[in-house]
């Protein structure tokens, strides 16, 4: 870690002060060109309209930090081009929605593209088609994931500065400088980027920022080494992106008990549900943000755990938890 000490606290540092001086100006423009996110009194609850297109400066922050900073390998063009198409997609679906058939391909595509570049699951014990098809419902799980949980000032943002933080963590044990670059880097533009979207939030990432989010989280949290020590360290990116994936599990649970689509918006969100309940915005983000240290510190403890039994059991016990929260949330009345 010496060795790169210095170039990983720049990294930080500058993606973290391009994102601060970016952000304010990509709201400037999105108000003159009514860009905006407007209250509907329903699932948009916001007072006035907030400007859109977030994801920009969490993307232009993160591609400037690595231009000046790492070399671009083979890998990193691959997850650059991979979540350029994510990108785009997202800013052309902010402008003007895209039926979730047009984004369904357009994500399949970026997935495609990663792929080829040789980004993909790597099991030993498995099949290569096997790990393709893996890898794919990954992908795609991840990138609506984080798409799926930006529906509170700051939650989407923070869960995935807090999660790149951890993947940190994890490239500097396996020393793997690639993904460590890349995620101090993400996470130092998220932490620019949440001086503007904690509440009360003056942008939202849109669709372009928790997509591309998604994606580079999810392709990051796939290709680090988890098994050198047991090889069911293989399921620790489960809990280390476990808020979004129990969200969605949640969400399409919840939707299906009641006869609706998984694809539309519904107040059946476990963030909603906490504010429900009694807690406040900030105490149902700053929640959420902790649990999510939690689950990538549990994370961790299955990557370094020797004994299989142990990762099991760190597994068990964080899925157990899943389902006790879960069946508590599924008592709260959202109804009024």
């Amino acid at each position: 870690m010496s060795a790169y000490f210095f170039q990983y606290l720049f990294s930080f540092i500058l993606a973290l002060c391009v994102c601060l001086y970016i952000t304010p100006l990509i709201i400037q423009a999105a108000h003159r060109y009514d860009i905006v996110d407007r209250p509907d009194n329903k699932l948009k609850t916001h007072r006035e309209p907030v400007a859109y297109l977030g994801g920009i400066a969490v993307y232009l922050s993160f591609l400037f930090t690595l231009a000046l900073t790492f070399s671009f390998s083979r890998d990193v063009l691959g997850l650059l081009l991979s979540g350029t198409i994510i990108a785009l997609l997202g800013i052309i679906d902010d402008l003007r929605p895209l039926g979730p058939k047009i984004k369904l391909v357009g994500q399949t595509i970026a997935v495609f593209v990663l792929i080829k570049s040789g980004i993909y699951v790597q099991i030993i014990f498995l099949p290569l088609p096997l790990c393709l098809l893996i890898t794919f419902f990954w992908l795609m799980t991840t990138i609506n994931a984080f798409n799926i949980i930006d529906i509170m000032d700051g939650l989407s943002a923070g869960v995935g500065c807090v999660v790149a933080g951890v993947l940190f963590v994890v490239a500097l044990l396996n020393g793997n400088h690639m993904i460590a670059i890349m995620a101090v880097s993400l996470a130092g533009a998220l932490l620019g980027f949440l001086r503007y979207n904690f509440e009360p939030a003056r942008i939202y990432l849109g669709d372009t920022g928790s997509t591309f989010l998604g994606l580079m989280l999810g392709a990051l949290a796939m290709i680090g080494s988890y098994t050198e020590r047991n090889d069911f360290g293989c399921l620790a990116p489960l809990l280390i992106l476990g808020i979004p994936l129990f969200d969605t599990a949640f969400v399409m649970y919840i939707r299906w008990r009641r006869g609706l689509s998984v694809i539309y918006g519904s107040p059946d969100h476990f963030a909603l549900r906490l504010r429900k309940w009694r807690l406040t915005t900030r105490q149902t983000v700053l929640a959420s943000y902790g649990a999510s240290l939690l689950l990538g510190v549990f994370g961790i403890a299955m990557m370094l755990s020797p004994s299989p039994l142990i990762t099991l059991a760190i597994l068990g016990f964080c899925c157990v938890c899943f389902f006790l929260t879960a069946w508590l949330l599924k008592k709260v009345d959202m109804s009024m």
